[in-house]
């Protein structure tokens, strides 16, 4: 069963990442910017029209 916060949200998704690298993402984003990020990265990997690589930090 798939969860939902409300229907104006996209359906919760559950991904395995080691901690390390979560952690060391939401630093570089910071950590209410992870999902954006990854959404961009998906948009990007998948071509949709308009989509750009999420740009890296230094």
């Amino acid at each position: 069963m798939v969860s939902r916060a409300k229907d104006s949200h996209t359906t919760n998704r559950v991904i395995r990442v080691p901690d390390d690298d979560w952690d060391e993402l939401g630093k570089k984003v910071g950590a209410r910017n992870r999902a954006h990020t990854l959404r961009a990265f998906i948009a990007w990997y998948l071509r949709r029209p308009g989509a750009e690589l999420p740009s890296r930090p230094e």
